[in-house]
C-alpha cells in the first residue's frame, strides 16, 4: 500500500469512529437482500448520493460569481453551480450576491462612478454604497470582482469581470456538450421584492431565459431557489416547471444556548414582512411549515444550523469561553449539539434538503470536527441530506467519496 492509499485508509477508519462517537451511525437503511449480503439504500430522499453544489462557484479559491469561479468549480467536479441573480438598470440578470456592489466589487475605486454612491434600504436594512440597479450592464462590466473573505486569496481581486446568468448558461451547456456530463445550475431570485419595487422584477426574465435554454421541466439540470415564498409561487403559477427550493435563513446562533436568533433582514422573508405576516423563518421548519412549502416547492435549503447547531462553554459570569485561546469567540470554541429531526421531517413530506453553507476555515468548524472540514460533511451526509452548498467543491467531493466508501463497507460492498 503506497503512502497516499495508507493515508486514505487511515482517514476512512478515523471518519467511521468519528461518526460512531457522535451517534451518527444510522447511515444506511436496509431495503432488500441479495445473496449473502443485505443491500442498503442511502437515506437521502431518493436513495441517491447527495449532490455537491458549488456555492457562487469555487468561491473558496477565486472571487465569487465570476466566470472563472464557475469554471474552476466545474473543473473540480461540482455537480451543480449556484448563483444569486440581481438586475442591472437595463434589466439584465447578473450573478451577484448583493444589489450593493461595494461588498464584492472594486466599484469604490472607480472615480467615474463616485457620484452614484447613496444610502437606501434593502429589505428593511439601511445600506450605503453603489447599487446594481443604477448601472447598465456595460458599466458593470468595467468593474472587477473581489474576494468577500479576508482569509481567502486576495491576489485575484479586480482581475475578473461580473458575469451574466446567460453567460453561465452558455458555459454549462458547452461543458455538458463537450464532456457528456450533466452539470446543473441553481439560480436564486435575490431580493425579489426590492427589485419589484424598482420596476425591475426578476421572475419573468428568469422564466424566459430558462425556457430559452430548454430547461423548463422537473427533469432539467436546474433548481430555482428563493428566500421569498412569493417569488417561487409567482414563477410556479406563471409557467415555470423546474424543481424549486425554499431557502430558510436565520441571523446567527446564540453561542450561550445554541438557539438560533432572528434579526432583520434575516428574521423572515421580506415578502412576509411587507404583508404583515409576523412569522419568523423558523415557522418553515415546523410540520405545518414544511407541508405548506410542499404545495409550491420541491425542497428546502436551510441554514445548516437548523439541522446541527453549536453551543459554547459558558463561565459563571455568563460569558462564552475562548476555548482555543486565540483571543476570539467563534464556532471554533463550540461543540455541536444533537441533530434535529428536520431532514427526516422534510423527507417525510417529500422535500429535498440542501443545507448551506459549508466552508473550510477553522473559525467556522466546531471543536468536535477536530479542525477537519471533512468531519462536518460526514455528519451531515450521515443524516441523509440530499446535497450541500459549499465554497470548497473539492473538499465536499472528497468527503462524499469517504462517506460512500463507509456505506459500501457497512453494506458488505453491495450498494445498489
Amino acid at each position: 500500500m503506497d503512502g497516499i492509499a495508507m493515508l486514505r485508509s487511515r482517514r476512512l477508519r478515523y471518519s467511521f469512529q468519528f461518526l460512531v462517537a457522535l451517534g451518527f451511525c444510522n447511515v444506511l437503511l436496509p431495503v432488500a437482500c441479495s445473496g449473502t449480503h443485505d443491500v442498503y439504500r442511502l437515506t437521502t430522499l431518493n436513495g441517491e448520493a447527495p449532490v455537491v453544489v458549488a456555492h457562487r462557484g469555487a468561491s473558496g479559491y477565486l472571487p465569487e460569481e465570476t466566470l472563472e469561479a464557475y469554471m474552476k468549480a466545474i473543473e473540480l467536479g461540482a455537480d451543480v453551480v449556484e448563483m444569486d441573480l440581481i438586475s442591472t438598470k437595463d434589466g439584465v440578470l447578473i450573478c451577484r450576491h448583493d444589489p450593493n456592489l461595494v461588498y464584492s466589487t472594486d466599484v469604490a475605486s472607480h472615480l467615474e462612478f463616485a457620484g452614484r454612491r447613496k444610502t437606501i434600504q434593502v429589505d428593511g436594512e439601511t445600506q450605503t454604497g453603489w447599487f446594481a440597479s443604477d448601472f447598465t450592464l456595460a458599466e458593470i462590466k468595467t468593474l472587477g470582482a473581489i474576494s468577500t473573505d479576508a482569509e481567502r486569496p486576495q491576489q485575484y481581486n479586480g482581475l475578473y469581470r461580473i458575469v451574466t446568468f446567460q453567460e453561465v448558461i452558455d458555459l454549462v451547456k458547452a461543458r455538458n456538450a463537450a464532456s457528456g456530463s450533466t452539470i446543473a445550475v441553481y439560480p436564486e431570485t435575490k431580493n425579489p421584492t426590492y427589485h419589484r419595487d424598482l420596476g425591475l422584477p426578476l421572475e419573468d426574465v428568469l422564466i424566459t431565459q430558462i425556457k430559452a435554454a430548454g430547461w423548463n421541466s422537473r427533469s432539467a439540470p436546474i433548481y430555482v431557489q428563493s428566500f421569498e415564498p412569493g417569488s417561487l409561487k409567482y414563477m410556479r403559477t406563471n409557467g415555470l416547471y423546474t424543481r424549486m427550493i425554499q431557502l430558510i435563513d436565520a441571523a446567527g446562533v446564540d453561542l450561550k444556548t445554541g438557539a438560533l436568533n432572528f434579526v432583520l433582514p434575516s428574521d423572515r422573508p421580506y415578502d412576509w414582512t411587507r404583508a404583515g405576516d409576523p412569522r419568523l423563518f423558523s415557522a418553515m421548519v415546523t410540520p405545518a411549515g414544511l407541508a405548506e412549502i410542499r404545495t409550491y416547492a420541491d425542497g428546502i435549503g436551510p441554514w445548516k444550523r437548523y439541522i446541527i447547531t453549536v453551543k459554547g462553554v459558558v463561565d459563571t459570569d455568563g460569558n462564552v469561553l475562548d476555548i482555543n485561546g486565540d483571543g476570539l469567540i467563534n464556532e471554533a470554541d463550540t461543540s455541536i449539539q444533537l441533530p434535529t429531526t428536520l431532514v427526516e421531517d422534510a423527507h417525510r413530506v417529500g422535500l429535498l434538503v440542501h443545507p448551506y453553507t459549508f466552508r473550510n476555515e477553522q473559525r467556522r468548524l466546531a471543536r468536535d470536527y477536530m479542525g477537519d472540514p471533512t468531519n462536518e460533511y460526514l455528519a451531515f451526509y450521515s443524516l441523509g441530506v440530499d446535497g450541500v452548498f459549499t465554497d470548497f467543491t473539492d473538499t465536499a467531493l472528497s468527503a462524499r467519496d469517504s462517506y460512500l466508501k463507509l456505506n459500501d463497507r457497512q453494506s458488505g460492498g453491495c450498494l445498489p
